[in-house]
């Protein structure tokens, strides 16, 4: 019934799209968190950056990310990512891509975190001598990431999807390996049922922990 599926490195291709993911996630999570300080820092210029960084990446096809790291970056530049290796290289760059774009929604995220937290507990740690980091890092961030677990995860399960767009610069993942399927065995409806229902075991789980962990961590107000 899957004789299409001989001769192919499905779950390694998948593999790939989870490595995409992880990594993605992290670097997108540091970058998102930096945006969204500087959104709301008393700094005009820390400010300025921040909100003209979002605005403008975020209205930015992912495509054109993900092209202008491979074709800019690399050929154009050189930038090599600390490797020659063509498919580690083109690895890095793809993950580059997904984190500069996928951040800004990040930060939008935890900025409307940030804004559910009452202005009164960052009046009263000022009162008392914390800094604006200080009132950040130790008072606001942490009932911010509370309160918006829920489209963190939503941001999540959009780059687990997103990883697809990495095939247009050569990364073997799985929307690649299915088109080569595809090409090769001519059998688009099965081979697209396949790859389908894998990225729901990807992204469903995922959803429901999410899910689950917001109603538990849910902040009381």
């Amino acid at each position: 019934m899957f004789d299409f599926l001989e001769g192919y490195d499905v779950l390694g291709a998948f593999w790939t799209t989870v490595q995409l993911t992880v990594l993605s996630a992290v670097g997108s999570l540091v970058w998102g968190t930096l945006l969204a300080a500087m959104r709301v820092s008393p700094v005009p210029l820390m400010r300025g950056f921040g909100t003209a960084y979002v605005n403008f990446v975020r209205n930015i096809p992912l495509t054109v990310i993900i092209l202008f790291a491979s074709l800019g970056l690399a050929d154009i530049f050189g930038v090599t990512m600390g490797t020659s290796n063509f498919e580690d290289q083109g690895f890095r760059l793809a993950v580059l891509g997904l984190v500069a774009y996928t951040s800004a929604f990040v930060c939008e995220a935890i900025r409307s975190g940030i804004n559910t937290v009452p202005l009164g507990q960052a009046e009263a740690a000022r009162a008392i001598g914390l800094t604006f980091t200080q009132t950040l890092t130790l008072i606001i961030l942490p009932q911010a990431f509370r309160s918006v677990i829920g489209p963190l995860a939503n941001v999540l399960i959009a780059l687990t999807k997103n990883t697809t767009v990495a095939a247009a610069i050569s990364v073997a993942e799985a929307a690649a390996l299915m088109k080569t399927m595809i090409e090769n065995e001519a059998q688009t409806v099965p081979i697209g049922l396949v790859f389908a229902f894998g990225f729901v075991v990807l992204t469903l789980p995922t959803g429901l922990f999410f899910g689950w962990l917001s109603k538990r961590l849910a902040v009381k107000r």
